[in-house]
């Protein structure tokens, strides 16, 4: 059974089709029950971040198709819309995919190390809805390690760059005077943590933090000296704001067309400058088309990251290689789970066979037959019923001059046989 991973993410896919197939904590759990449900699926895990969406899943033959139909049916797509943005790796290019997801050598900033923390949120849900098996789980739990050694053994995370950093240095570029600006951030999360952090750094002159919990909002106004507001204020407050910057979890626009057309009219028409972190977006994209109003995604930071990303690239390399170790190891243990499968199903089959022949010994002693002659026959019958098909397929492969099968099976057979000659190191 093979591991696949499906998925979009920014390189194949732009915003407005990102957060149609985005998941949220909330339905993670319901998501990954019904994705058990899906035929031909034994196990699954669902990563999804403002820049991926992705299904990790041991799946039976030839049900990679239904996995993918059953993401676009999930969330209101034909299968055929969602295909062009679509990517699958199988095997060892699934392994890797995840490998270099956990790292952040698939992200938007090379290197960022918000996603591994971010993965490992996925894993957890997984395990509490009861959708992983050892394969997958195990994988996983390789990739934290992996990342792990990424980060101690390259300088792939020296001089850390985030989002929230690129999105502040977007916002430094169009509005050059922050020392004079009232920033307002959207949200109370990760993502608005850091960017708070930047822009304290930056010297903006005032934040106002809103947040649906107003207790949220509170505590991270007091770290960075920002003044906190509930959500049901933020129309209110809009008009003081020069900049926007929103990151929540929200699935619907927090923000509307009319409600930053009124705060424009209350700011004359002074300029706003707009940063959308959050996919699905907060800010509705017709935001864009009012004037004065300059509304940025999270899809144009990357003329911002393309900077860094130059003198990150010697450490992706070395990152690249440690990688490809590790899924050498992983796809060796995967191989040998499947043996073990080969050989549970023999010792299976000679149980079988003993028990059979046992069953009818000891049916012919009841039955007044001496004990030397039932034991010569159970002998005998074991004997055949045991090299049977070793020995058909040992005739099929001198016939076929087949010396690795040959060689293979003397080296197994011949290995506890007191007969056989001694090797030269005895």
């Amino acid at each position: 059974m093979p591991l696949i991973v499906l998925g979009v993410n920014h390189q194949t896919a732009p915003v407005d089709v990102r957060e149609k197939v985005a998941v949220g904590d909330a339905e993670l759990a319901a998501r990954l029950q019904a994705l058990q449900n899906v035929e031909g699926v034994e196990e699954a895990a669902l990563v999804s971040t403002c820049n991926r969406t992705e299904i990790y899943a041991q799946v039976r033959d030839g049900s990679e198709s239904v996995v993918m139909d059953w993401l676009a049916h999930s969330n209101g797509l034909a299968p055929d819309a969602l295909a062009t943005y679509l990517y699958r790796h199988d095997g060892d290019a699934a392994v890797r995919h995840l490998f270099r997801v956990a790292t952040g050598l698939d992200s938007l900033v090379l290197g960022e190390p918000q996603i591994l923390g971010q993965v490992k949120e996925a894993w957890q849900h997984a395990r509490a809805a009861g959708s992983l098996r050892t394969p997958l789980d195990r994988l996983f739990q390789q990739s934290f390690a992996v990342a792990k050694r990424v980060r101690t053994d390259t300088q792939i995370g020296a001089h850390p760059v985030s989002v929230a950093y690129a999105g502040v240095r977007l916002v430094r570029q169009v509005f050059a005077e922050l020392d004079r600006a009232t920033v307002l951030l959207i949200g109370a999360g990760d993502t608005i943590e850091l960017a708070a952090k930047h822009l304290v750094n930056a010297e903006a002159k005032r934040l106002l933090i809103a947040n649906r919990t107003l207790e949220h909002a509170q505590a991270l106004a007091s770290r960075v000296g920002g003044y906190a507001l509930p959500l049901s204020e933020l129309a209110r407050h809009l008009p003081e704001a020069d900049v926007v910057i929103s990151a929540t979890a929200a699935r619907e626009p927090i923000l509307l067309a009319a409600t930053v057309r009124d705060a424009l009219k209350a700011r004359r028409q002074r300029p706003m400058f707009m940063l959308d972190l959050a996919v699905p977006r907060d800010i509705a994209a017709d935001v864009a088309k009012l004037p004065n109003v300059y509304l940025y995604t999270v899809d144009d930071l990357d003329q911002v990251i393309s900077e860094s990303k130059a003198s990150r690239q010697v450490a992706a390399e070395q990152a690249g290689a440690i990688i490809d170790l590790a899924v050498e190891h992983f796809m060796a243990w995967w191989r040998a789970q499947g043996q073990q499968d080969s050989l549970r199903a023999l010792r299976q089959s000679a149980e079988r066979a003993k028990t059979e022949a046992l069953a009818k010994a000891r049916e012919r002693i009841a039955a007044g037959e001496s004990i030397d002659s039932v034991m010569e026959r159970l002998a005998h019958q074991l004997t055949n019923q045991l090299l049977h098909a070793p020995s058909s397929a040992l005739r099929q492969a001198a016939l076929e001059g087949d010396a690795v099968t040959l060689a293979a099976a003397a080296k197994i057979f011949m290995a506890n046989d007191s007969s056989a000659p001694p090797r030269d190191d005895a």
